[in-house]
């Protein structure tokens, strides 16, 4: 009997299988593939966004059909992709989607843009090191760490080059079986989660603040939602 196919679509740090710890035993059960988005690789330098190739990359590994799960702006790309292919689509599990063009609109967004924005404005005048302490301060209330590794230097690059997540070209919602996952720590994500809500997903808050895929509960959660007859 052929596996059914999960696409897994990682967010703005790590990449690859090593952003789904919790996931890696799906694979007994299903044919996984754990993505790297584009300008995303160990090596080569980072480039910048690029919604439309994410777009293609996932579309392309769902092959003939599959469920998606994409986590922060990795669920932009995931998205795009269930909008303009549903048919392809058995579910989505979006956990704490950066899915902030949905409602840039609303309290916490048009907040967190407001911070943010001037921040991005003036990063082409900073040092990757100079932007990651500023987002991760801004963002997050925490320190960076030092950038003590080529990888961590690639990463911070990286991060400087990305598009603001509330420039993505998405404004409407696929009409696809959709569970959200959110922390409970920001109420960025909450308005998100709550918007998505209100065109029909699912919204469960199992906690572990900006990664609620790496909880039991959460992982419990991708795992059912992902069975169930009404998404087969």
């Amino acid at each position: 009997m052929t596996k059914q196919r999960i696409v897994f679509v990682h967010g703005s740090g790590v990449f690859g299988a090593a952003a789904w710890p919790q996931q890696h035993g799906l694979s007994l059960d299903y044919d996984c593939l754990y993505l790297r988005r584009h300008g995303f690789d160990p090596v080569a330098e980072p480039l910048p966004t690029d919604f439309a190739a994410d777009q293609r990359i996932v579309t392309e590994a769902l092959g003939a059909g599959g469920h998606l799960v994409a986590a922060s702006q990795g669920a932009i790309a995931a998205m795009m992709a269930a909008v303009e292919r549903p048919d392809l689509v058995r579910s989505l599990v979006l956990a704490e989607p950066a899915c902030l063009s949905l409602t840039d609109s609303l309290p916490a967004t048009a907040a967190h843009r407001a911070l943010i924005q001037p921040l991005y404005d003036r990063r082409s005048a900073m040092t990757d090191g100079q932007f990651l302490k500023e987002f991760v301060r801004m963002v997050f209330s925490a320190e960076a760490r030092p950038l003590d590794s080529s990888q961590a230097q690639r990463n911070a690059r990286r991060l400087r080059l990305q598009v603001p997540p509330w420039e993505a070209p998405l404004h409407i919602v696929p009409g696809v079986p959709t569970l959200v996952l959110t922390g409970g720590w920001e109420p960025l994500y909450e308005e998100v989660a709550g918007y998505l809500a209100g065109t029909g997903a699912r919204h469960e808050m199992p906690g572990g603040g900006h990664r609620p895929q790496d909880t039991a509960e959460g992982s419990r959660l991708i795992r059912e939602f992902i069975s169930e007859p009404s998404v087969e």
